[in-house]
């Protein structure tokens, strides 16, 4: 049975337009689209920690509801959200949030790199 980080890579990578990274060298998985970082996952430690973008508002109200949520570890706190996954938060939302991430970066992507990012989620 595949383990909760290699669970997550495996659905980070099937985003539309995700590539996965090592720019900051060993330790640090990282997922972009259209070239700009929507996740980061740690490769070592327990619990695992994944840093998603997310809306700013939303971001300070996850922080307020679940002790896992806190602001992006070395990022900008107004934007990014470091998620411990302790098993205190539902599946769904740490899903939800993934998605979120990346609907995020695409939506600031230029509009030939998004429709070609439709395309591609079209013929999947």
């Amino acid at each position: 049975m595949p383990s909760r980080r290699e669970s997550l890579r495996r659905s980070l990578a099937a985003l539309p337009g995700a590539v996965e990274e090592e720019p900051f060298g060993p330790g640090v998985w990282v997922w972009k689209v259209g070239g700009r970082m929507f996740a980061l996952l740690t490769q070592d430690g327990e619990p695992p920690r994944l840093s998603l973008k997310c809306d700013p508002s939303r971001a300070l109200e996850l922080r307020a509801a679940f002790a896992a949520v806190t602001p992006g570890y070395h990022l900008n706190k107004e934007h990014w959200n470091t998620i411990a996954l302790d098993g205190s938060l539902p599946p769904a939302l740490v899903e939800d949030l993934v998605r979120h991430s990346h609907e995020r970066v695409v939506a600031g992507l230029p509009a030939k790199t998004r429709r070609a990012l439709e395309l591609q989620g079209a013929a999947s």
